[in-house]
C-alpha cells in the first residue's frame, strides 16, 4: 500500500523572525489583529499563508478585502513575489477542489472551505460566498469602515477572526482601530513595525526611495508614512488638511449636542453597491453645526430612511445629489420616488464640477463644528479624502482619487453647494412668529425653507 503523501501548510513560505510574533498569538487563540507593518514587510504573504492554514482548521468561507477590486487581483490573485513565487503557488494543488475561478477569484477546497479575494470599492454581500468565518482586510487605512461595522457581528456571531493590516494614512480610522487593540491586549494582537525595527529592506533602497520623495513632494513626509509607519504626517495630496488641521486647533472639534430649538439639515451622497454616507447638521448665525453622521453599505434606500427617522431629530430639509433621479433596475423606480413614498422629500443639489465642489467646501469650513465621536468616521473620510497620483508621471492629477473616503466627503461637498456661504441663519429666538411653517410660539412647524437674513 502506497503511503500518503503529508502536505504541510504553510506551504512554500518561511516566515521572517518579526513576523513570527502576529502568527503565533493567532494560533494561541487571538480573534483580532492589527499590523502596522511598513511597506515591503510582507504583509500580504504572511496574511495570505495564515489565511490557506485556517481554511485547514476550521471549514468555512473566508474573505480576503482590498480597498479596489484591481488591487486583489494585481497584488495577490496575480502577484508574484522577488524569489519568483506567486500567491496561488501557496496552495498546494493537491488541495484544490478544481481550478481558481479567475472571475470571482475564488478558490474552493477539498476539506470545504473557500477563499474570496474582494474589493471594497464594488463590495455586494449578495454576490458573495456565504457568511465568513475569518477575514482579511488588507491596507485598512484605505478601506471603507462600514465594511469592518458589515462584518463585525457576523465574525462575533460565528467565533470567527479578523485581521488588519496596514500602513498609516494620517490619523483616520485605521488609527483608531489601532488604539483600541493596543488599549485592549487581553482580546486583540497589535504592533507596529518600522523599517528600522525589521530592517527588511537594504539601506541604499531606503536612502534612493528617500531621494526620490523629497524631490517629488519638497518633504520626506511620505517616507516616514511608508518606511516609519508615521500617523502624525498628512495623507499627501489630502484636500482639505489645512482646514481639519484649522478645526482642531480652533476648538471646532468638540461635543456638539443636539440643540432640540433647531431644525436637522441633512445631506446624502448615494453611492455605488447600496453604499450612503449622510451628514446631519444644524445651522444658527454663521455657524454650521454637525451633530452626526452615518454611513454603510448593504442597506436600501428604506432602510436608510428608517436609520433617519429612528434619530431623535426634528428634520427640515433633506439634500440629495442629482443621481437620486436615476431609476433602478430592480424596482423601475428612482430612489426619489422610493423616498418620497416613504415619507422623505429630497431637494435635489445642483449638479456642479467636482472642483468646484471642493472650493465651495474649502470657503464655508471656517463655519462648521464637529461632534467628535459621532462624526468621527465622517470626520475621517474628510481627513482621507486626496488627489489621484500618478505613478508614471509622478505627480499628483487634478481629479480626487475614489476610495472609500469619496461617499463621505460628496455629502459634504453637498452640503456646501446647497447653502449661501453668504447668509447668515437667525436663532429662534429672533424669528418672527409665523401663522404657517417655521417658527410658532416657540415651537419649529416643517416648513420648506429656513428663515434667512444677509
Amino acid at each position: 500500500m502506497q503511503k500518503a503523501e503529508i502536505i504541510q501548510l504553510p506551504y512554500k513560505f518561511v516566515p521572517r523572525p518579526y513576523q513570527i510574533p502576529f502568527l503565533k498569538a493567532m494560533d494561541e487563540g487571538k480573534k483580532r489583529a492589527v499590523k502596522v507593518w511598513h511597506r515591503k514587510a510582507g504583509k500580504e504573504k504572511t496574511d495570505w499563508n495564515f489565511m490557506i492554514k485556517e481554511a485547514h482548521k476550521r471549514t468555512g468561507n473566508y474573505w480576503y478585502i482590498f480597498p479596489k477590486l484591481t488591487q486583489a487581483r494585481k497584488v495577490l490573485w496575480e502577484g508574484i513575489d522577488q524569489d519568483g513565487v506567486s500567491f496561488l503557488d501557496h496552495i498546494p494543488k493537491e488541495l484544490l477542489d478544481g481550478d481558481p475561478n479567475k472571475t470571482s477569484m475564488m478558490v474552493k477546497f477539498k476539506c470545504g472551505s473557500t477563499i474570496q479575494l474582494i474589493g471594497g470599492d464594488c463590495f455586494d454581500a449578495s454576490s458573495i460566498g456565504g457568511n465568513p468565518i475569518g477575514v482579511v482586510f488588507s491596507e485598512y487605512s484605505v478601506t471603507s469602515p462600514s465594511l469592518w461595522s458589515f462584518v463585525r457581528p457576523i465574525l462575533a456571531n460565528n467565533g470567527g477572526w479578523a485581521v488588519f493590516n496596514f500602513t498609516p494614512r494620517g490619523e483616520n480610522h485605521a488609527y483608531d482601530l489601532f488604539e483600541l487593540a493596543k488599549n485592549d491586549p487581553e482580546h486583540w494582537f497589535s504592533e507596529l513595525l518600522t523599517v528600522e525595527d525589521t530592517k527588511a529592506v537594504p539601506k541604499d533602497i531606503l536612502e534612493q526611495e528617500r531621494s526620490e520623495i523629497i524631490k517629488l513632494d519638497g518633504n520626506d513626509a511620505m517616507y516616514q508614512q511608508e518606511y516609519n509607519c508615521s500617523f502624525s504626517v498628512p495623507m499627501s495630496g489630502a484636500y482639505y488638511a489645512e482646514q481639519i488641521n484649522l478645526a482642531y486647533k480652533n476648538g471646532r472639534v468638540t461635543g456638539i449636542p443636539y440643540d432640540q430649538a433647531l431644525p436637522v439639515f441633512t445631506w446624502w451622497d448615494l453611492g455605488r453597491n447600496d453604499s450612503n454616507s449622510i451628514w446631519f447638521g444644524q445651522m444658527v448665525g454663521g455657524e454650521i453645526r454637525f451633530i452626526d453622521y452615518e454611513e454603510g453599505v448593504g442597506k436600501s434606500m428604506i432602510d436608510w430612511i428608517k436609520i433617519c427617522k429612528d434619530k431623535p431629530y426634528s428634520y427640515e430639509s433633506h439634500y440629495a445629489p442629482h443621481d437620486i433621479n436615476v431609476h433602478e433596475y430592480t424596482t423601475n423606480k428612482t430612489r426619489l420616488e422610493v423616498a418620497k413614498n416613504n415619507g422623505i422629500n429630497f431637494k435635489i443639489v445642483p449638479k456642479t464640477g467636482i472642483n468646484d465642489g471642493i472650493n465651495a467646501v474649502r470657503i464655508v469650513f471656517n463655519r462648521c463644528w464637529f461632534d467628535k465621536e459621532k462624526c468621527r468616521t465622517g470626520l475621517n473620510a474628510l481627513k482621507s479624502y486626496h488627489k489621484q497620483f500618478d505613478d508614471n508621471k509622478k505627480c499628483f492629477l487634478d481629479h480626487p482619487y475614489h476610495d472609500w473616503s469619496s461617499n463621505g466627503a460628496d455629502a459634504f461637498r453637498m452640503m456646501a453647494i446647497s447653502i449661501n456661504p453668504n447668509k447668515t441663519y437667525l436663532p429662534p429666538d429672533q424669528r418672527p412668529n409665523r401663522n404657517v411653517g417655521g417658527w410658532n410660539n416657540g415651537s419649529f412647524v416643517p416648513t420648506s425653507r429656513y428663515d434667512r437674513v444677509n
